[in-house]
């Protein structure tokens, strides 16, 4: 079986209050060893602590802010995520491993870029103060998170460039940060999507995390259903056929990134995980 980590998945949402037992199980059955749950504000934060308490050899946390979540009060929330944050660091069996889901989205509205902009550079800060990778949303703005990266590139620690749907240009532009790596999902598997023809050109394997997003953009065979960790196995198989390898290969390629970005032991995860 080919052993896979989704490190980017919204499993504390309520999509998921029903049967998480049953897509864990699922994720466990299919593979995944490890799943990274990213926070998008201090109530999901708080529930992602949760479960990683709960599951502790199979969720992992990622505290931050989300761009879509920042209003005028964004200081104050971000005060509050940050005292969670200390807390937790202060653990010995902390389960946190990066700061996210953080960035810019200017997708929807530009209303709030000037705060986004502020709250994504406080959190840049905190992935430099405690070494934590960071974990990046950015839509409709690389060319703003891009000039704001650049100002503190030699003392970021790495981290991830979640959910990458671009072109070659922008591909080559965020390789040029070495300690970082780009999340792909179910978007590759989508029968108009460029990334087959995009990454094996430009983007070597060792420079790419799979990862999920669920509840959203499930992959091909499941597109338009909930998305869950168990379908990383078929972002998996169309990596492998777009670069010409072996699924193993994908898989402990994309294993042994995750271990250098995050710095977590992966061979202490067993595949399946074990006793959930």
């Amino acid at each position: 079986m080919a052993c896979f980590i989704d490190t980017h998945a919204h499993l504390d949402e309520k999509d998921f209050d029903t049967d998480r037992q049953d897509v864990i199980s699922r994720a466990t059955e299919a593979g995944c060893k490890a799943v990274f749950l990213p926070a998008i504000d201090l109530q999901s934060s708080r529930r992602i602590l949760a479960l990683c308490q709960q599951y502790p050899a199979f969720f992992h946390a990622m505290l931050g802010l989300h761009p879509e979540e920042v209003r005028a009060d964004w200081p104050s929330h971000l005060a509050d995520i940050r005292t969670l944050l200390e807390s937790e660091l202060a653990s010995t069996a902390s389960s946190v491993i990066a700061i996210g889901e953080v960035g810019l989205d200017y997708y929807w509205s530009r209303e709030f870029e000037h705060e986004q902009l502020k709250a994504f550079e406080q959190q840049v800060l905190w992935s430099i103060e405690t070494r934590l990778p960071l974990m990046i949303h950015c839509r409709k703005a690389q060319n703003e998170m891009v000039h704001l990266l650049r100002q503190y590139e030699r003392q970021l620690p790495g981290g991830v460039f979640h959910c990458f749907t671009g072109n070659e240009k922008e591909a080559a532009e965020l390789l040029q940060f070495e300690r970082f790596v780009l999340g792909i999902g179910g978007v590759f598997t989508f029968r108009k999507s460029h990334l087959p023809e995009v990454l094996p050109a430009t983007v070597p394997l060792d420079r790419i995390v799979l990862e999920t997003d669920a509840p959203y953009m499930a992959p091909v065979p499941h597109r338009g259903q909930r998305n869950e960790s168990a379908f990383v196995a078929h972002v998996l198989a169309a990596i492998a056929r777009a670069y010409d390898v072996s699924e193993e290969t994908v898989a402990s390629t994309t294993t042994a990134t995750v271990q250098r970005i995050f710095g977590i032991d992966i061979d202490g995860l067993s595949c399946p995980s074990q006793g959930l």
